[in-house]
């Protein structure tokens, strides 16, 4: 479908790609991984038509489209969100033009001429192509896909310029996803997504028909998706056969057999310059030494990639704190609205209560905009709230990390210096191997703060911050700006961390091993704790969800019972009084064998009809329901459909019987 011939990219000595070849297969899942500045977002560039290559070519079929999300990406418009994101199925809304355009014609052209006849042909022409688009799902289409990614139907007619960085990726994402291209290029595409947005997305991509390419640091959202892994490494590209976890322990296998064949390689070599060394002026061996210097020239050298050095980073020590760490007792927190007025404000917490105690490991998950962030600053002092009490615990000593950080550090010192301010002890002897783990290589040690740019500032000041000794850390977001390795380094230290600690993530597999709570926070400001880490509350919600569905779907039923049985004893009143009134003689002459054929008929299409709500209502309270949106739309369609044509049934059944009783 899509494939890379003999490319090649390198800036000076350094090579990015040296003459590597791969192919895109239709339905492709592929995670794109290698060290940072390996180049695969460069590669995604150059597949995207976006970057030319400096050799070799990228070649595709000619029905193939490319869609491409960078990792920062932006909207620039004034259009409403709905307008913003309709405008990605320009061939339908150029149909539907060109209808309209086509009907005014009509309205002002002789009914008798060959001008209108033309015309009506073109309309049915046009209309058909609009079936074919799936027109007319268009708007369910666009709701499904926002709504997923956690917009509201107050979104949208919001302007697109009216949201933030995090949420203007979302609306890019949206326009791509829409557009359906047959290869769909990610570039960190969970890094401004809460849990609900992020399990919608891998939903939506685990059935999307056409390929997928990925680049992510989310380790459970790779293995979740992924079936093939492309690894960048020392300018080649390797392919594994598997998800993230399969290519990590793959990839060790492989470097395994390659330094053996390295050490082969290198006993022959010796063993071949040796030949030549002894025999090299010895005229009856001469076409022999040349022979073999000319092997020794095409030999390809085997290159190992180097490994870096294993880091134990270690949370410097600090006094151990009383039993409860934070009270938060009736806390009232609001955010005046934009223009200062008082009505206009919004509400995060009422009567907000909630305790901390010593050894909690907690995540705080939820929708954006529920108010992850604001109970963290909250908590570590940093926000302001209008009522209520935040009560640290005995000797608590509270290090906080939010994105913002990284604003507070001074601008004029060096990275090494910034962190050396704040370490005790010995720590302070392998602060460059600890800056190591957060991608500070070699001499970027004594880069000043101000010419780093804002995931480097933002690295450093988390850097910092666990530097510091504390007994309770708050973190909001730590991750966004690692790399696997950095996290698996911050991860192990959290794993040994002798206290308590609040984390804002979206991270599973980061958050899995190191938490035992989970603190969901709803958006009416309500709090609910989980026992056990994040992949278990995802499995509770789910269980809730089913378990609503069902009960749902089981009271729409009794109820719609008891209504039809009211409906039908009040008819049957009803003709019992009409019975009292009449004569015998009065009644109408009826062919009674027909209207009770038909009521038999009637009454076997009642049962084949409670059969298949019965039937939906099963697919509803399913899985399948929950994790397929789209689907679920359809079911739901059904189900309503089933349901009008079972109370038509009932209709017809009670009047029959009212006719024939009569």
């Amino acid at each position: 479908m899509l494939s890379l011939n003999n490319l090649t990219v390198n800036f000076g000595e350094r090579y990015l790609f040296d003459d590597i070849s791969f192919t895109i297969n239709p339905h492709d899942r592929i995670g794109l991984v290698g060290s940072n500045g390996a180049g695969k977002s460069t590669l995604m560039k150059i597949i995207a038509g976006i970057n030319p290559p400096m050799e070799g070519s990228v070649n595709k079929a000619r029905f193939v489209t490319v869609g491409y999300l960078p990792q920062d990406a932006v909207v620039d418009s004034d259009a409403s969100l709905y307008k913003e994101v309709e405008s990605s199925f320009e061939d339908v809304l150029m149909i539907e033009q060109e209808l309209n355009e086509a009907y005014e014609k009509l309205a002002v052209t002789d009914h008798t001429s060959d001008e209108y006849m033309e015309l009506l042909e073109i309309i049915g022409e046009l209309q058909h192509k609009q079936e074919d688009a799936d027109a007319f799902r268009l708007k369910s289409k666009i709701e499904t896909v926002l709504m997923g990614l956690g917009f509201t139907i107050q979104d949208m007619e919001k302007n697109v310029r009216a949201f933030s960085g995090g949420w203007q990726m979302r609306i890019a994402l949206a326009k791509l996803l829409l557009k359906e291209p047959s290869v769909l290029l990610l570039d960190e595409p969970t890094n401004h997504l809460d849990i609900e947005s992020l399990q919608w997305l891998e939903d939506y991509l685990r059935n999307y028909n056409g390929a997928i390419m990925l680049i992510s640091h989310d380790r459970a959202f790779l293995d979740s998706l992924t079936k093939k892994t492309f690894a960048l490494s020392l300018g080649n590209m390797h392919i594994y056969a598997g998800n993230y976890s399969f290519y990590e322990t793959e990839r060790l296998i492989r470097k395994e057999q390659a330094i053996s064949q390295k050490k082969n390689q290198e006993s022959q070599l010796k063993q071949t310059q040796e030949f030549i060394d002894r025999f090299r002026y010895k005229a009856s061996k001469a076409r022999q030494v040349q022979s073999r210097v000319r092997q020794m020239e095409k030999v390809e050298l085997i290159e190992i990639e180097d490994e870096e050095d294993e880091i134990h980073f270690h949370f410097p020590l600090a006094q151990s704190s009383g039993r409860v760490v934070m009270e938060l007792k009736n806390i009232r927190k609001v955010y005046p609205s934009s223009d200062g007025q008082v009505n206009g404000e919004k509400v995060v917490y009422e009567d907000l209560s909630y305790t901390i105690e010593r050894g909690d490991r907690i995540a705080i998950v939820g929708v954006n905009g529920a108010g992850k962030s604001t109970i963290s600053k909250i908590a570590a002092g940093v926000e302001p709230h209008q009522a209520g009490v935040r009560e640290p615990g005995y000797n608590v000593i509270v290090s906080y990390f939010a994105q913002h950080q990284a604003d507070e550090l001074d601008l004029n010192k060096e990275v090494l210096q910034t962190v050396d301010e704040v370490a005790e002890g010995e720590i302070r002897t392998r602060l460059r191997t600890i800056l190591g783990s957060f991608l500070f290589k070699g001499d970027d040690v004594f880069k000043k703060v101000k010419v780093l740019s804002g995931g480097e500032k933002s690295r450093l000041a988390l850097a910092k911050m666990l530097l510091a000794p504390a007994n309770f850390l708050i973190m909001d977001e730590p991750t966004n700006h690692l790399d696997m390795r950095s996290k698996k380094v911050l991860q192990e230290a959290l794993k040994e961390f002798d206290g308590t600690y609040l984390i804002v993530s979206h991270d599973r597999a980061f958050l899995d091993v190191i938490v035992n709570k989970v603190l969901e926070i709803s958006p009416n400001g309500a709090v609910r704790t989980y026992l056990g880490n994040v992949s278990e509350y995802i499995d509770a919600k789910k269980k809730e969800r089913k378990q609503l569905t069902a009960e749902t779907a089981q009271v729409k039923k009794e109820n719609y019972k008891a209504e039809e049985s009211q409906k039908a004893k009040v008819k049957s009143e009803q003709g019992s009084q009409k019975l009292n009134v009449k004569s015998e003689e009065e009644k109408p002459k009826k062919n009674l064998h027909q209207l009770k054929k038909r009521l038999e008929q009637v009454e076997k299409d009642i049962a084949a009809a409670e059969e298949q709500k019965a039937l939906l209502e099963k697919k509803m309270a399913s899985d399948e329901f929950i994790k397929h949106p789209l689907k679920a739309k359809t079911i739901t369609a059904e189900y309503d459909a089933a349901t009008k044509k079972l109370n038509q049934l009932m209709e017809e059944w009670e009047k029959l019987s009212e006719e024939i009783s009569n």
